[in-house]
This record gives structure tokens, sequence and C-alpha cells, in this order.
């Protein structure tokens, strides 16, 4: 193993709540946590490089399997111009694989980029971490025919809280909005208005 995948490993521990209700995502003005995700190639990222003095909204979605988060991302997808307009870049994080990233990707022809956190090390640092319980991870694979673990290539079953941050230039968080009811989501045009409203 990696001296990269154990300190991924390590990383998470501990901040991961019993059912989504129970999430505690950081709030501002909070600075944005220091960690590693991967890119679509597979690579390491640094969430700081990511960021790098740049106004930035942080989607943190379930995965390509949620028929919710694709018509988020696609909805995103609508008010990015409107969002860069407004000086801010975006990306979006899930658990997923690179290689779904990739899938996603493609779907929808995205203008932003689309990161992995399958070792759940972001997620838990943002406090948005929750794990599936048994039955239901069980109800997915077996009624739904989706599979936490073929998707994320683990077997912790962490998702995050749907949650949307704006981070400022010094990295600091400074609006959230977190629900979680998976189903609800924040759309695309308010989330370009509270870029606008943002300092």
């Amino acid at each position: 193993m990696s001296l990269l995948a154990f300190a991924l490993i390590a990383l998470t521990s501990g901040n991961v709540a019993d059912r989504a209700e129970d999430a505690r995502p950081l709030k501002p003005p909070a600075k944005a946590p220091a960690v590693v995700i991967q890119g679509m190639d597979s690579k390491p990222v640094h969430l700081d490089a990511i960021l790098k003095g740049k106004k930035t909204a942080i989607v943190f979605y379930r995965g390509g399997w949620c028929p919710f988060c694709n018509r988020q991302l696609a909805d995103l997808q609508t008010a990015l111009p409107d969002l860069n307009a407004a000086g801010y870049q975006l990306i979006a994080i899930s658990p997923d694989l690179p290689a779904e990233l990739m899938k996603s990707n493609e779907k929808y022809s995205l203008g932003y980029t689309l990161y992995s956190d399958s070792k759940a090390v972001a997620m838990e640092a943002f406090g948005v971490a929750f794990r599936v319980e048994p039955a239901l991870v069980d109800k997915y694979k077996n009624s739904y025919h989706i599979d936490l673990e073929a998707a994320s290539g683990e077997t912790h079953h962490i998702l995050p809280v749907p949650t949307v941050y704006l981070i400022n230039q010094k990295g600091q968080i400074t609006y959230i909005y977190s629900n979680p009811d998976y189903k609800v989501r924040l759309k695309g045009s308010e989330l370009v208005a509270a870029a606008k409203a943002s300092p």
C-alpha cells in the first residue's frame, strides 16, 4: 500500500454520522479542509490546489447512480455561465470512482470538473458524511440494482448529505446549503443568487 493510500485511510476516522439527519456540516466562516481527492484521471489532487485563491462552489453529491444527483448535475451545467460570471469556478465531489465520474461527465457534457472522494476523506472533513445502514445497502443492491461498493470501490457504505458550499479566495466558507432529504436540491439559479450575494 502506498503512503498516500495509507494516509487517506487513516484520515477517514470518526466523523461519520449514523444517519443523514445527524451529519454536522462545516458552516461559515470555517476554512475549507486541506484534503486530498482524486481527479477523473485517478491522480491525487489537493483541494488547496483546486481552490488556489479562487472563489469556488463545491457540490457534494451521492453518485452517478442517483437520479436526483444527475438532475442536479445537469441543472448546474445550465447555471455555469452565470456562476462563472459571478467569479466562481464550480467543482462537484462524490464517492464515485474516477471511472464512474467519466461516465457522468460524458453523459452530461459537463463544463465543470468532477472529483472522486471514494475514501470519504473530504466528506468526513467537511462533516457531510453518513453511513448507509446495512438493510438499505442491501435494498439498493437487490431491489434497485444500485451497488454502492461497485460505485466507490470501497466497503464503507459512506455517502454525503447533498451539500453545496461557496468558498472565498481565502479558502473560507461563506455559504452552505445542506439537506438530509436527498430529494431536495439547491437549484442552479439559487446557487447563482447566493454567489452574487456572497462576499
